[in-house]
């Protein structure tokens, strides 16, 4: 029976040599002076002997208490020796099966589907940086307490929106690696409700006509890009997202039908944009610009690509407008607030327009056609609106029409 004494004064010699302890526990000393531990036992009736650890770093008592662990995996009919090749293979899965591999294998498969350039940017950042934290560990391993931690910082920051951004990221991480067998659960979304809730800002607009009426008129005299310009005066009069705006393809406007016809960006549906007379006459003095890319818009550098997102904005603030009175998703709060303050619309027809979300009682969405001939009116009458602003005529105050 060994002792550490005894264990210590063990000396190398030419050959390999083991010293027994009891139970099928021995160490044995190699000529290079390492001790090493190791248990032979029998399974289906063959002699097998594995190796568990070097002395000192595994302690006699802790040897002891593996051997134990192992006799009583025999007596349950199991190999040792197997059982340690499936932990060991558990464990270089789960090495290579951090966070932070998964989230970039789900970051790649979601590029080849198409997502933009600049989710992909904001996308590696939330990974590579604002979780880091946790991008080492083995996903099975993330609990919730863990992936709080790391939120919890964002909000020290002061960056609630960005942690709940991160937040809803590492769910499509987690929902992910279930599906492909690497976690059976989805510690993000236990954690609904736990973030601070962010500031609401609203993006700066006008909604007063005299305002609108000063904007109008500066916008109209742009000396830039006549690209630019174009997308200027078409901001306003359709009110569509500025995204959605600047990556406006020619396939998908229809002059003869006076119609813009394209997937929403918010909702992922179908959504038709009823051409006003003023807004076909822009696109049609555009055509011969842009006809030969693809875009309406082309980029300053390459006509393969759309605009800038900054473009509109940066005109914006060459006209001397900041960020803080105008900026190219306000059109949006803009045509909202006059359709239904100021010309009376009905608001379902203006938030189809706007392509949000509406539903029916039942809960089922509308389909892109709902109200189109109202819609159609309702387009022809706010540019006519927006045109009496920019060339002086009375301008209506602000209150709902009756």
């Amino acid at each position: 029976m060994l002792t550490d004494t005894k264990l210590r004064s063990l000396k190398p010699r030419e050959d390999a040599y083991r010293v027994a302890d009891t139970n099928g526990l021995c160490i044995e000393v190699r000529p290079s002076g390492a001790k090493v531990w190791r248990y032979r036992y029998r399974h289906s009736g063959k002699a097998s002997m594995i190796t568990l650890a070097e002395y000192p770093i595994m302690s006699l008592a802790e040897a002891r208490a593996e051997r134990d662990r192992l006799r009583a995996l025999v007596k349950g009919g199991a190999n040792p020796a197997q059982v340690a090749r499936i932990e060991r293979a558990a464990q270089t899965e789960r090495a290579g099966s951090t966070f932070s591999t998964v989230a970039l294998e789900l970051l790649e498969k979601r590029i080849k589907e198409g997502l933009t350039p600049g989710s992909v940017k904001r996308e590696r950042r939330l990974i590579e940086k604002d979780l880091a934290s946790i991008g080492d560990i083995p996903i099975t391993d993330v609990t919730a307490p863990i992936l709080l931690a790391a939120l919890r910082k964002l909000e020290k920051r002061g960056v609630a929106e960005t942690a709940h951004r991160t937040r809803s990221l590492a769910s499509r991480v987690f929902r992910y690696a279930i599906a492909t067998g690497r976690a059976t659960s989805n510690p993000a979304d236990s954690l609904v409700g736990a973030l601070e809730q962010p500031q609401t800002k609203h993006f700066a607009s006008m909604t007063d006509p005299a305002q609108i009426s000063d904007l109008l008129r500066a916008m109209y005299c742009y000396q830039g890009s006549r690209v630019t310009l174009a997308a200027l005066k078409l901001g306003p009069m359709l009110f569509v997202r500025p995204g959605e705006l600047r990556k406006a393809r020619w396939e998908d406007v229809d002059l003869e039908k006076a119609e813009w016809r394209f997937i929403a960006s918010k909702t992922g549906t179908p959504h038709i944009v009823p051409l006003s007379s003023q807004a076909k006459g822009v696109f049609e003095d555009l055509r011969p610009l842009t006809r030969r890319s693809e875009f309406v818009f082309p980029g300053v550098r390459s006509s393969k690509r759309p605009m800038s997102e900054n473009t509109i904005n940066a005109a914006l603030r060459n006209l001397g407008f900041d960020g803080d009175t105008i900026t190219g998703h306000g059109f949006r709060a803009m045509a909202r607030t006059v359709l239904d303050e100021v010309l009376g619309f009905r608001p379902d027809y203006i938030e189809h327009q706007l392509a949000h979300a509406v539903r029916d009682p039942l809960g089922r969405a509308y389909n892109r056609t709902a109200h189109l001939p109202e819609r159609r009116k309702m387009m022809q009458r706010w540019a006519d609106y927006l045109d009496s602003l920019r060339l002086g005529a009375n301008v209506t105050p602000m209150r709902r029409a009756g």
